[in-house]
């Protein structure tokens, strides 16, 4: 039987993971939930998930706006054997309150929400096996997903001795309006940034160092990786094919003239990978790989619409134990979401 899942909050990410589960063969969107009228909770409508009222808000809203709905947030939870939580940013830790209140239901949570919320901080490539059968699951922000999906590589081939990661920030997402620089570049002064730290929710003895900076761009973060490791590679081919044989990294050679993150995010509208023409994978180039000994710098490109959705599903496999190890759940993820094979 599937499991039942809810998705509370329908917005940039909530609205891709209910498209996702809902191509999943073991699992079954049974709603997700709005706390207010919008074209998005019309869209979800007209797609036939259920939509149910979280937060304050009444039926008469959405019945004025002509938006059927199916119930309140409590009932959505009743019917459900997990909700993913993907509520703005600090909204999880309250919503957190409603989800303890049903003994058997499980939650998981976003990288917005601190990491005591949770169990365990997931990253499907790094400690899938770790997280099964827990209750409480924190898939980590789209940075840190990145980044967990690096280091996975490096820590298990050659080791990691230190990681310095410069990672240049999109000020806002495309349908954001109220937000991020027009016309400048804002440093963060908090060395290390928070995404170092998060990283080590999963990997607690990587001597990762992060700073940031935020763009006026829309499109993508990058992240600048200068890192020491404990054995050297053999030559910079056996890093590239590394990552070029390991699932959720896809490479650009030369040729593809893809020079920076406007070509990338073509390339995927040309492509229509998933139910949106996003980049669920970490995006790097084969020129941007350098070799010096044990030292080797990359580049690497995180659409942080998009790269946490396969990673929700994942966890919702290790947590009801649906597949017995990551590779053959992200295999079905992956294939189910038109990524590379």
């Amino acid at each position: 039987m599937a499991v039942r899942v809810a998705v509370n909050g329908y917005g940039t990410i909530g609205k891709r993971v209910a498209d996702a589960v809902a191509r999943q063969p073991d699992l079954k969107l049974v709603g997700v939930a709005k706390t207010r009228p919008s074209f998005e909770a019309a869209t979800a409508v007209r797609k036939g998930y259920p939509l149910f009222i979280a937060g304050d808000a009444g039926t008469k809203a959405f019945e004025a706006a002509g938006i059927p709905t199916a119930g309140s947030l409590d009932d959505l939870l009743g019917q459900c054997d997990v909700v993913i939580d993907c509520a703005p940013e600090k909204v999880g830790k309250e919503n957190a309150k409603l989800y303890d209140r049903r003994s058997s239901l499980k939650a998981i949570f976003q990288g917005g929400e601190k990491a005591e919320i949770a169990e365990r901080s997931f990253s499907a490539l790094a400690n899938y096996g770790e997280c099964r059968g827990l209750r409480r699951v924190r898939v980590v922000s789209c940075n840190t997903t990145g980044l967990a999906r690096a280091a996975a590589i490096l820590r298990s081939r050659w080791g990691v001795a230190r990681w310095d990661a410069t990672i240049i920030r999109r000020a806002a997402d495309p349908a954001e309006s109220q937000r991020g620089p027009i016309n400048g570049i804002l440093p963060s002064f908090h060395i290390p940034s928070h995404h170092g730290p998060d990283v080590r929710t999963i990997y607690p003895d990587l001597h990762l160092r992060t700073t940031a900076v935020v763009v006026p761009t829309t499109l993508m973060h990058v992240h600048v990786n200068q890192v020491e490791l404990a054995r050297a590679p053999r030559d910079v081919e056996e890093l590239r094919e590394a990552f070029r044989g390991t699932r959720r990294f896809r490479l650009f050679h030369a040729w593809e003239g893809v020079a920076g993150t406007p070509q990338v995010m073509e390339y995927a509208r040309d492509l229509g990978i998933g139910p949106r023409p996003d980049m669920m994978e970490n995006v790097l180039w084969d020129e941007g790989f350098h070799l010096d000994g044990r030292e080797i710098a990359f580049f690497q490109a995180i659409h942080q619409e998009s790269i946490v959705v396969p990673e929700n599903i994942d966890a919702v496999r290790a947590m009801f134990d649906l597949a017995p190890d990551a590779e053959r759940s992200m295999a079905i993820t992956d294939r189910t979401l038109g990524l590379r094979p």
